[in-house]
């Protein structure tokens, strides 16, 4: 009976690490091809406009005759990389924030604890719209804007962890041995929060791509000259009444996909990481 529940174990484990791979492989293709693909791909044809779906172009064309496949595939390596530089920044500053809330002091606390009830009280599109608008919008101000926004939950989780680290009995025995408090934060504190760190880091990508997405097809995000899937989105609005269906389907549909991606890795190392639930 005991063979058999750790046999069962572990081919939960193995599953949950296989697709992790895939899904990672996956994305990095997704990058990698939207890269590589050459601009021609994506080059006005206006003898192939406006075709519906075939075997020559799986996504159809657009008003200007444009392989939809191509500009999709391009417009999610854009929209990824969004995500990984914003999400990417507002870890770090959510780690920064949640660090020095818990390490340095009641005053600190307060000031972060603000900023945190601050930032959580106002809608995440709305302070990134304001933000892209004040940077004049493009790849860097929506990029900052995402870092600005997106930190306070993250912010809030690591606080806590932390205060519930440095109350630990190993801490408190480097304290009494005169370890700094920067010397605990990097030796003991930062070690025990990297798996929320890095749970939090992936669930901030779904958040991330779809809030550009969103502030692009508003028209404050990316140049319109970028394959973006907001700016895909939003071009097609125009032409769903004349029944150009694909041309919004497609794209919304891959967008989608990508987001569940990323929200389903962030679950699957949450069970990792989680060791009540590491075997689920």
């Amino acid at each position: 009976m005991i063979p058999n529940l750790n046999k069962k174990i572990l081919n939960n484990r193995q599953r949950t690490f296989l697709f992790l791979l895939i899904a990672i492989v996956f994305l990095l293709s997704i990058v990698f091809i939207g890269n590589v693909l050459d601009k021609d791909n994506i080059a006005t044809n206006l003898q192939d406009r406006n075709s519906s779906p075939d075997f020559k172009h799986l996504f159809g064309t657009d008003w200007l005759g444009r392989d939809m496949f191509a500009r999709t595939i391009m417009g999610l390596s854009l929209s990824i990389k969004v995500g990984i530089i914003g999400a990417a920044g507002s870890t770090l500053i959510a780690l920064s924030l949640g660090l020095a809330a818990a390490t340095m002091g009641e005053i600190a606390d307060r000031v972060v604890t603000w900023l945190i009830d601050l930032f959580l009280s106002v809608p995440h599109l709305v302070t990134l719209i304001l933000i892209a608008f004040t940077l004049g919008g493009g790849f860097n101000g929506v990029v900052i804007g995402i870092a600005l926004t997106h930190w306070p939950s993250l912010a809030r989780i690591i606080r806590a962890e932390v205060m519930q680290i440095r109350s630990a009995e190993f801490v408190q025995i480097s304290r009494m041995m005169g370890k700094s408090k920067v010397w605990i934060a990097f030796q003991h504190i930062l070690p025990h929060i990297l798996p929320q760190i890095l749970v939090g880091f992936m669930l901030l990508f779904p958040h991330a791509i779809l809030h550009e997405a969103a502030v692009t097809f508003l028209g404050l995000g990316l140049s319109p000259h970028e394959p973006a899937i907001g700016i895909i989105l939003s071009e097609s609005m125009k032409y769903l009444s004349s029944g150009m269906w694909w041309l919004a389907f497609f794209p919304g549909l891959c967008l989608l996909i990508i987001v569940r991606i990323f929200d389903m890795i962030g679950e699957k190392l949450r069970i990792i990481f989680d060791p009540n639930r590491a075997h689920d």
